[in-house]
């Protein structure tokens, strides 16, 4: 899949079933919509700092067991439905192989911080000179 992690196929699981939608006749008689599930959590070839990454993202597709289930029925064809599955796993994996950058702390400049409490005053002002005043 990726240029560095490439998946076995006896780590995949396909499963072929009928495409919701539009389609005719053909609809109702031909399993083209694909269903394909890689198990995360147990998988030999992903590195424990990718399988981790992937895990701990908050995406619908894994399951808490930590079994990838991606569905492809874009296409009319099974074998385009099977490689558009293929490519979304891919990007899948290479998302969770790049490293996010580090944060950097930063502090706020003594001129953002005056403009902060500019802005802060000037509201103040604003919301008081709406209120009805006290001695009227």
């Amino acid at each position: 899949m990726d240029s560095e992690i490439v998946i076995p196929e006896s780590e995949l699981v396909e499963r072929f079933v009928r495409s919701s939608g539009p389609g005719g006749q053909n609809v109702n008689k031909v399993a083209t919509a694909v269903e394909l599930r890689f198990d995360v959590a147990r998988s030999t070839v992903l590195p424990e700092d990718v399988r981790e990454r992937l895990l701990a993202r908050r995406d619908r597709r894994v399951t808490t067991d930590g079994v990838l289930v991606i569905s492809a029925q874009r296409f009319r064809t099974q074998e385009r439905n099977r490689e558009d599955a293929r490519a979304r796993l891919a990007a899948f994996v290479a998302a969770g192989a790049e490293a996010p950058k580090p944060r950097v702390a930063t502090k706020p400049s003594r001129a953002a911080k005056q403009r902060r409490l500019d802005d802060k005053r000037q509201r103040a002002t604003v919301k008081r000179q709406r209120s009805p005043s006290r001695w009227d």
